[in-house]
């Protein structure tokens, strides 16, 4: 996978993300989880873009490894929205399974440095 493929997939999951929560119900409880689930989701992005001018190989791996924390921690939120079962499955269940394939994607990029 070339870089450029990585940005678009890391902006596009922030950008659907960020639709998502559009659709949450207006409780409470989703309160928290759409403010961290937007946070986190569109800081995957942000922090592989940064990591693209990286002043060096360490620079460009932290960044890289902060993309793969919240990934992580979007995965989490997604999979918590899942367990309460009051939205569509169909976008979620696609943002989740694209969320654990941009954290193998940032894992391997990681390993690979190691």
């Amino acid at each position: 996978m070339k870089s450029n493929d990585l940005l678009d997939r890391t902006f596009n999951f922030g950008v659907d993300v960020l639709k998502l929560i559009k659709t949450l119900p207006k409780d409470s409880e989703y309160s928290i989880i759409r403010h961290q689930l937007g946070k986190s989701a569109t800081s995957v992005g942000a922090n592989y873009e940064e990591s693209q001018a990286g002043s060096s190989k360490a620079d460009f791996k932290n960044k890289v490894r902060i993309a793969l924390k919240e990934a992580r921690e979007s995965n989490y939120w997604l999979r918590i929205i899942i367990a309460i079962g009051e939205t569509d499955n169909t976008e979620l269940n696609r943002l989740t399974q694209e969320s654990k394939e941009i954290k193998n994607i940032l894992a391997a990029i990681i390993n690979k440095m190691n």
